[in-house]
Protein backbone atom coordinates (compact mmCIF):
# COMPACT_ATOMS: atom_id res chain seq x y z
CA UNK A 1 0.00 0.00 0.00
CA UNK A 2 1.52 3.49 -1.06
CA UNK A 3 0.84 6.56 0.71
CA UNK A 4 -0.18 9.37 -1.22
CA UNK A 5 0.64 13.25 -0.75
CA UNK A 6 -2.96 14.11 0.21
CA UNK A 7 -2.64 11.73 3.24
CA UNK A 8 0.93 13.19 4.40
CA UNK A 9 -0.82 17.19 3.65
CA UNK A 10 -4.03 15.68 5.83
CA UNK A 11 -1.83 15.02 8.76
CA UNK A 12 0.52 18.28 8.37
CA UNK A 13 -2.50 20.39 8.30
CA UNK A 14 -3.88 18.45 11.44
CA UNK A 15 -0.67 19.20 13.38
CA UNK A 16 -0.49 22.75 12.09
CA UNK A 17 -3.69 23.42 13.23
CA UNK A 18 -3.46 21.91 16.54
CA UNK A 19 -0.33 23.39 17.31
CA UNK A 20 -1.46 26.91 16.32
CA UNK A 21 -4.70 26.29 18.46
CA UNK A 22 -2.44 25.45 21.44
CA UNK A 23 -0.21 28.87 20.71
CA UNK A 24 -3.27 30.63 20.70
CA UNK A 25 -4.71 29.50 23.83
CA UNK A 26 -8.24 27.89 22.41
CA UNK A 27 -9.27 26.15 25.23
CA UNK A 28 -9.69 22.65 23.10
CA UNK A 29 -7.25 22.14 20.09
CA UNK A 30 -9.29 18.94 19.33
CA UNK A 31 -11.56 20.72 17.21
CA UNK A 32 -9.09 22.76 14.75
CA UNK A 33 -7.80 19.06 14.40
CA UNK A 34 -11.15 17.73 13.15
CA UNK A 35 -11.77 20.40 10.82
CA UNK A 36 -8.40 20.59 8.93
CA UNK A 37 -9.13 16.30 8.40
CA UNK A 38 -12.92 17.63 6.77
CA UNK A 39 -11.58 20.40 4.92
CA UNK A 40 -8.92 19.16 3.01
CA UNK A 41 -9.40 18.91 -0.84
CA UNK A 42 -8.02 17.08 -3.96
CA UNK A 43 -6.81 20.13 -5.49
CA UNK A 44 -5.94 23.42 -4.82
CA UNK A 45 -9.06 25.17 -6.41
CA UNK A 46 -11.24 23.69 -4.73
CA UNK A 47 -9.62 24.28 -1.67
CA UNK A 48 -10.61 27.60 -2.16
CA UNK A 49 -13.60 26.76 -3.70
CA UNK A 50 -15.20 24.88 -0.73
CA UNK A 51 -13.61 26.93 2.47
CA UNK A 52 -16.52 29.91 1.56
CA UNK A 53 -19.19 27.06 1.73
CA UNK A 54 -16.90 25.79 5.42
CA UNK A 55 -17.36 29.14 6.16
CA UNK A 56 -21.13 29.26 5.73
CA UNK A 57 -21.45 25.92 7.43
CA UNK A 58 -19.13 26.68 10.65
CA UNK A 59 -21.50 29.92 10.79
CA UNK A 60 -24.81 27.70 10.42
CA UNK A 61 -23.53 25.56 13.11
CA UNK A 62 -22.53 28.03 15.68
CA UNK A 63 -25.52 30.01 15.09
CA UNK A 64 -28.00 27.17 15.19
CA UNK A 65 -26.08 26.19 18.48
CA UNK A 66 -26.03 30.09 20.33
CA UNK A 67 -29.42 30.12 19.80
CA UNK A 68 -30.91 26.99 20.59
CA UNK A 69 -28.62 27.05 23.49
CA UNK A 70 -30.23 30.22 24.86
CA UNK A 71 -34.09 29.19 24.30
CA UNK A 72 -33.72 25.97 25.51
CA UNK A 73 -30.27 24.46 26.70
CA UNK A 74 -27.60 22.20 25.90
CA UNK A 75 -29.60 18.71 27.37
CA UNK A 76 -28.52 15.57 24.94
CA UNK A 77 -31.86 15.23 23.52
CA UNK A 78 -31.35 19.56 22.96
CA UNK A 79 -28.32 18.57 20.94
CA UNK A 80 -29.78 16.00 19.21
CA UNK A 81 -32.79 18.16 18.01
CA UNK A 82 -30.15 21.08 16.64
CA UNK A 83 -28.30 18.75 14.58
CA UNK A 84 -31.65 17.69 12.72
CA UNK A 85 -32.62 21.57 11.95
CA UNK A 86 -28.59 22.29 10.90
CA UNK A 87 -28.64 19.33 8.46
CA UNK A 88 -31.77 20.21 6.81
CA UNK A 89 -30.34 23.78 6.74
CA UNK A 90 -27.55 22.36 5.21
CA UNK A 91 -29.72 20.94 2.68
CA UNK A 92 -31.55 24.09 1.90
CA UNK A 93 -28.31 25.79 1.32
CA UNK A 94 -26.82 22.89 -0.88
CA UNK A 95 -23.68 22.70 0.90
CA UNK A 96 -21.46 19.55 -0.04
CA UNK A 97 -20.85 17.16 2.54
CA UNK A 98 -17.34 18.31 4.06
CA UNK A 99 -19.20 21.47 4.46
CA UNK A 100 -22.09 19.88 6.47
CA UNK A 101 -19.58 17.30 8.59
CA UNK A 102 -17.87 20.73 9.75
CA UNK A 103 -21.37 22.48 10.82
CA UNK A 104 -22.65 19.32 12.55
CA UNK A 105 -19.08 19.59 14.60
CA UNK A 106 -19.31 23.27 15.53
CA UNK A 107 -22.95 22.42 17.03
CA UNK A 108 -21.87 19.64 19.28
CA UNK A 109 -18.61 21.50 19.94
CA UNK A 110 -20.84 24.84 21.17
CA UNK A 111 -23.53 22.67 23.00
CA UNK A 112 -21.01 21.30 25.12
CA UNK A 113 -21.45 22.37 28.84
CA UNK A 114 -19.61 25.48 30.31
CA UNK A 115 -19.35 28.01 32.31
CA UNK A 116 -18.38 30.81 29.87
CA UNK A 117 -20.94 33.07 28.41
CA UNK A 118 -22.45 31.10 25.41
CA UNK A 119 -21.82 33.97 23.23
CA UNK A 120 -18.15 33.44 24.12
CA UNK A 121 -17.94 29.63 23.86
CA UNK A 122 -19.45 29.88 20.49
CA UNK A 123 -16.69 32.86 19.30
CA UNK A 124 -13.79 30.12 20.44
CA UNK A 125 -15.55 27.21 18.88
CA UNK A 126 -16.15 29.41 15.80
CA UNK A 127 -12.72 30.49 15.78
CA UNK A 128 -10.97 27.16 16.32
CA UNK A 129 -12.75 25.60 13.38
CA UNK A 130 -12.09 28.12 11.09
CA UNK A 131 -8.20 27.85 12.19
CA UNK A 132 -8.37 24.27 11.04
CA UNK A 133 -10.20 25.17 7.59
CA UNK A 134 -7.31 27.73 6.53
CA UNK A 135 -4.43 25.24 8.21
CA UNK A 136 -6.20 22.50 5.41
CA UNK A 137 -6.04 25.18 2.85
CA UNK A 138 -2.89 26.84 3.60
CA UNK A 139 -1.33 23.03 3.76
CA UNK A 140 -3.08 22.17 0.16
CA UNK A 141 -1.12 25.24 -1.57
CA UNK A 142 2.00 25.37 -0.21
CA UNK A 143 3.00 21.57 0.12
CA UNK A 144 3.58 18.85 -2.63
CA UNK A 145 0.71 20.72 -4.90
CA UNK A 146 -0.71 17.84 -7.17
CA UNK A 147 0.30 17.51 -10.45
CA UNK A 148 -3.25 16.33 -12.49
CA UNK A 149 -1.64 16.93 -16.52
CA UNK A 150 1.43 14.04 -15.38
CA UNK A 151 -0.82 12.08 -13.92
CA UNK A 152 -4.13 12.14 -15.84
CA UNK A 153 -1.95 11.29 -19.15
CA UNK A 154 -0.02 8.43 -17.58
CA UNK A 155 -3.46 7.07 -16.99
CA UNK A 156 -4.62 7.80 -20.36
CA UNK A 157 -1.62 5.73 -21.14
CA UNK A 158 -1.80 2.66 -18.96
CA UNK A 159 -5.60 2.09 -19.66
CA UNK A 160 -5.02 2.82 -23.29
CA UNK A 161 -2.28 -0.13 -23.72
CA UNK A 162 -4.21 -2.31 -21.45
CA UNK A 163 -7.31 -2.09 -23.85
CA UNK A 164 -5.59 -2.22 -27.48
CA UNK A 165 -3.67 -5.26 -26.14
CA UNK A 166 -7.16 -7.29 -25.18
CA UNK A 167 -8.37 -5.70 -28.80
CA UNK A 168 -5.26 -7.74 -30.05
CA UNK A 169 -5.91 -10.68 -28.10
CA UNK A 170 -9.76 -10.45 -29.18
CA UNK A 171 -10.24 -9.85 -32.09
CA UNK A 172 -8.15 -12.72 -33.15
CA UNK A 173 -10.59 -15.36 -30.66
CA UNK A 174 -7.67 -16.05 -28.74
CA UNK A 175 -8.79 -14.00 -25.18
CA UNK A 176 -10.03 -16.42 -22.19
CA UNK A 177 -13.81 -15.55 -21.70
CA UNK A 178 -13.82 -14.80 -18.02
CA UNK A 179 -10.34 -13.21 -17.24
CA UNK A 180 -11.40 -10.82 -19.92
CA UNK A 181 -14.15 -10.06 -18.39
CA UNK A 182 -12.67 -9.38 -14.84
CA UNK A 183 -9.77 -6.94 -16.84
CA UNK A 184 -12.80 -5.60 -18.41
CA UNK A 185 -14.65 -4.38 -15.25
CA UNK A 186 -10.88 -3.28 -13.81
CA UNK A 187 -10.68 -0.82 -16.82
CA UNK A 188 -13.95 0.71 -16.31
CA UNK A 189 -13.03 1.56 -12.53
CA UNK A 190 -10.11 3.01 -14.07
CA UNK A 191 -11.75 4.61 -16.73
CA UNK A 192 -14.01 6.37 -13.92
CA UNK A 193 -10.85 7.41 -12.18
CA UNK A 194 -9.33 8.79 -15.24
CA UNK A 195 -12.54 11.22 -16.04
CA UNK A 196 -12.29 12.20 -12.07
CA UNK A 197 -8.50 13.23 -12.73
CA UNK A 198 -9.72 15.25 -15.97
CA UNK A 199 -12.35 17.41 -13.83
CA UNK A 200 -9.58 17.83 -11.47
CA UNK A 201 -7.11 19.03 -14.03
CA UNK A 202 -10.06 21.39 -15.81
CA UNK A 203 -10.74 23.18 -12.31
CA UNK A 204 -7.08 23.60 -12.01
CA UNK A 205 -6.27 27.86 -12.88
CA UNK A 206 -4.09 29.46 -14.97
CA UNK A 207 -3.01 33.15 -13.10
CA UNK A 208 -0.60 34.21 -16.25
CA UNK A 209 -2.15 35.22 -19.54
CA UNK A 210 0.95 33.98 -21.30
CA UNK A 211 -0.13 30.10 -20.25
CA UNK A 212 -3.38 30.51 -20.96
CA UNK A 213 -3.62 29.60 -23.97
CA UNK A 214 -1.41 26.69 -24.30
CA UNK A 215 -3.33 25.28 -21.17
CA UNK A 216 -6.60 25.73 -22.77
CA UNK A 217 -5.36 23.69 -26.41
CA UNK A 218 -3.71 20.94 -23.85
CA UNK A 219 -7.57 20.65 -22.15
CA UNK A 220 -8.75 20.21 -25.90
CA UNK A 221 -6.03 17.82 -26.46
CA UNK A 222 -6.67 15.90 -23.16
CA UNK A 223 -10.33 15.60 -24.12
CA UNK A 224 -9.81 13.71 -27.21
CA UNK A 225 -7.59 11.18 -25.68
CA UNK A 226 -9.78 10.78 -23.14
CA UNK A 227 -12.41 10.15 -25.67
CA UNK A 228 -10.38 8.23 -27.90
CA UNK A 229 -10.43 6.08 -24.97
CA UNK A 230 -13.84 5.62 -24.24
CA UNK A 231 -14.09 4.93 -27.74
CA UNK A 232 -11.76 2.13 -27.98
CA UNK A 233 -13.05 0.56 -24.98
CA UNK A 234 -16.70 0.55 -26.44
CA UNK A 235 -15.02 -1.20 -29.45
CA UNK A 236 -13.52 -3.96 -26.99
CA UNK A 237 -17.12 -4.31 -25.56
CA UNK A 238 -18.58 -4.47 -28.65
CA UNK A 239 -15.86 -7.39 -30.31
CA UNK A 240 -16.20 -9.37 -26.62
CA UNK A 241 -20.32 -9.34 -26.88
CA UNK A 242 -20.12 -11.11 -30.75
CA UNK A 243 -16.78 -13.15 -30.12
CA UNK A 244 -18.73 -16.63 -29.35
CA UNK A 245 -20.40 -15.66 -32.99
CA UNK A 246 -17.83 -14.72 -34.82
CA UNK A 247 -17.68 -17.91 -37.10
CA UNK A 248 -20.87 -16.41 -38.50
CA UNK A 249 -18.74 -14.34 -40.42
CA UNK A 250 -17.05 -15.22 -43.43
CA UNK A 251 -13.45 -15.51 -44.02
CA UNK A 252 -13.09 -12.47 -45.84
CA UNK A 253 -15.05 -9.87 -43.85
CA UNK A 254 -13.35 -11.96 -40.82
CA UNK A 255 -9.87 -10.89 -42.42
CA UNK A 256 -10.96 -7.60 -42.90
CA UNK A 257 -12.26 -6.76 -39.58
CA UNK A 258 -9.02 -8.13 -38.38
CA UNK A 259 -7.13 -5.92 -40.88
CA UNK A 260 -8.74 -2.91 -39.61
CA UNK A 261 -8.23 -3.24 -36.24
CA UNK A 262 -5.35 -3.66 -36.20
CA UNK A 263 -4.34 -0.68 -38.31
CA UNK A 264 -6.94 1.60 -35.82
CA UNK A 265 -4.69 0.47 -32.89
CA UNK A 266 -1.66 1.19 -34.39
CA UNK A 267 -2.98 4.65 -35.37
CA UNK A 268 -3.52 5.11 -31.44
CA UNK A 269 -0.86 4.08 -30.74
CA UNK A 270 1.23 6.34 -32.98
CA UNK A 271 -0.47 9.48 -31.40
CA UNK A 272 0.30 9.02 -28.51
CA UNK A 273 3.77 8.28 -29.06
CA UNK A 274 3.96 11.21 -30.98
CA UNK A 275 2.13 13.53 -27.74
CA UNK A 276 5.09 11.74 -25.50
CA UNK A 277 8.03 12.90 -28.07
CA UNK A 278 8.81 9.80 -28.55
CA UNK A 279 8.57 9.08 -32.45
CA UNK A 280 10.24 11.25 -34.77
CA UNK A 281 8.76 14.89 -35.22
CA UNK A 282 8.55 14.62 -39.23
CA UNK A 283 6.43 11.30 -38.98
CA UNK A 284 3.70 12.60 -36.51
CA UNK A 285 2.27 14.82 -39.01
CA UNK A 286 0.71 11.95 -40.90
CA UNK A 287 -0.61 8.78 -39.81
CA UNK A 288 -0.60 6.45 -42.88
CA UNK A 289 -2.07 3.60 -40.29
CA UNK A 290 -5.65 6.08 -40.66
CA UNK A 291 -5.50 6.91 -44.43
CA UNK A 292 -4.98 3.04 -45.26
CA UNK A 293 -8.27 2.14 -43.22
CA UNK A 294 -11.03 1.71 -44.80
CA UNK A 295 -13.81 1.13 -42.29
CA UNK A 296 -16.84 2.33 -44.55
CA UNK A 297 -15.94 -0.43 -46.77
CA UNK A 298 -15.83 -3.00 -44.04
CA UNK A 299 -19.18 -1.37 -42.05
CA UNK A 300 -20.74 -1.83 -45.75
CA UNK A 301 -19.96 -5.43 -45.55
CA UNK A 302 -21.17 -5.92 -42.32
CA UNK A 303 -24.93 -3.70 -42.96
CA UNK A 304 -25.36 -6.04 -46.30
CA UNK A 305 -24.88 -9.32 -44.27
CA UNK A 306 -27.54 -7.54 -42.05
CA UNK A 307 -29.96 -7.05 -45.29
CA UNK A 308 -29.32 -10.76 -46.00
CA UNK A 309 -30.11 -12.32 -42.81
CA UNK A 310 -31.75 -9.53 -40.15
CA UNK A 311 -31.77 -12.93 -37.61
CA UNK A 312 -27.81 -13.85 -37.44
CA UNK A 313 -26.71 -10.74 -38.23
CA UNK A 314 -28.40 -8.20 -36.64
CA UNK A 315 -25.69 -8.73 -33.15
CA UNK A 316 -22.82 -7.12 -35.52
CA UNK A 317 -24.81 -3.58 -36.53
CA UNK A 318 -22.74 -2.17 -32.60
CA UNK A 319 -19.69 -3.29 -33.62
CA UNK A 320 -20.17 -1.76 -37.14
CA UNK A 321 -21.36 1.60 -35.36
CA UNK A 322 -18.66 1.75 -32.81
CA UNK A 323 -15.61 1.23 -35.51
CA UNK A 324 -17.27 3.92 -37.24
CA UNK A 325 -16.89 6.43 -34.41
CA UNK A 326 -13.65 5.01 -32.98
CA UNK A 327 -12.21 6.16 -36.74
CA UNK A 328 -13.54 9.23 -36.57
CA UNK A 329 -12.47 10.25 -33.00
CA UNK A 330 -8.78 9.48 -34.13
CA UNK A 331 -8.72 10.80 -36.98
CA UNK A 332 -10.14 13.78 -34.96
CA UNK A 333 -7.34 13.97 -32.61
CA UNK A 334 -4.91 13.74 -35.26
CA UNK A 335 -5.97 17.11 -36.62
CA UNK A 336 -5.73 18.52 -32.90
CA UNK A 337 -2.07 16.83 -32.43
CA UNK A 338 -0.69 18.41 -35.56
CA UNK A 339 -2.46 22.05 -34.37
CA UNK A 340 -0.84 21.61 -31.33
CA UNK A 341 2.43 20.93 -32.85
CA UNK A 342 2.17 23.82 -35.00
CA UNK A 343 2.02 26.02 -31.47
CA UNK A 344 3.30 24.03 -29.25
CA UNK A 345 6.36 21.93 -30.78
CA UNK A 346 9.00 22.48 -27.78
CA UNK A 347 6.65 22.05 -24.83
CA UNK A 348 7.65 18.26 -23.33
CA UNK A 349 4.97 16.68 -21.42
CA UNK A 350 6.50 15.51 -18.20
CA UNK A 351 6.01 11.51 -17.77
CA UNK A 352 6.17 10.14 -13.90
CA UNK A 353 6.45 6.36 -13.62
CA UNK A 354 4.04 4.68 -13.53
CA UNK A 355 4.25 2.54 -10.34
CA UNK A 356 3.76 6.20 -9.01
CA UNK A 357 0.34 6.59 -10.02
CA UNK A 358 -2.49 6.48 -7.13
Amino acid sequence: MRLGARIFKTGLAVAIALYAAALIGFPSTVFAGFAAVFAMQPSIYQSFKTIVKQLQANLVGVCTATIISYIIGNDPVVVGFAVVIVISLCRFFKLEKSAVSIALIAVISVMERTDMEIYQFAFLRFSSLMLGIVSASLVNLLFLPPKYETTLFQYIEHITGEILQWLRVTIRHLSDDPSLKKEMKQINGEIRRMDELYSLFSEERVYFQKNRLLRARKLVVFRQLIKVTHKSFAVLKAIQSVDNRANLIPEQVRDKLVQEIDLAIHAHEHLLLGFMRRIKRSEQQHVHHLTDSNIPELVDSLLDMYQRNDTDYLTFLPLATTLITYHQELTHLQTLLNSYEQFHGEEKLEIIPSRKLE
